[in-house]
């Protein structure tokens, strides 16, 4: 990927290997000028949903517990220009809608290669991304 570049790069983070690699991906991509937004989104609680138990935290305490462990997976020189975000809803809709509002130049995802039958169950976020982000998406290969 020499001579790829932009100057504002989002990636989504859900604390596997494969998404600090997209992470990895966007530091270089970045370089020293660009900004990198490492983008972890939590899903809704919803209390009326069976086997859902009220815990008493809140959506701001569950965002800061987040954004602690995010601060402590990326600790580091080498993503020292990160910027940590933690948003709440669906992650598809949230990353690409991030991505629109900081009018960011890509996205790097990775993408956890489901099966089949369970990508038609349950959707993959790559791909939700795909098709709202309003910019490029480079998708990598886990």
């Amino acid at each position: 990927m020499a001579g790829l570049h932009a100057n504002r790069v989002v990636a989504p983070i859900d604390f596997s290997d494969f998404s600090i690699a997209s992470i990895e991906k966007a530091v270089e991509i970045a370089g020293d000028e660009g900004a990198v937004y490492a983008v972890h989104v939590l899903a809704e609680l919803n209390f009326a949903e069976p086997g859902m138990m009220y815990t008493g935290v809140s959506d701001q305490q569950r965002v800061e517990q987040v954004e602690e462990q995010l601060r402590n997976r990326l600790a580091g020189e080498r993503f020292a220009k990160v910027n940590s975000v933690v948003l709440i809803g669906d992650p598809g809709h949230e990353v690409a809608g991030f991505a629109e509002k900081k009018e960011a130049d890509l996205i790097v995802i990775a993408s956890h290669g489901y099966g089949f039958f369970k990508h038609m169950l349950l959707g993959s976020v790559a791909e939700r991304v795909v098709r709202l982000a309003h910019c490029p998406v480079l998708v990598l290969r886990s």
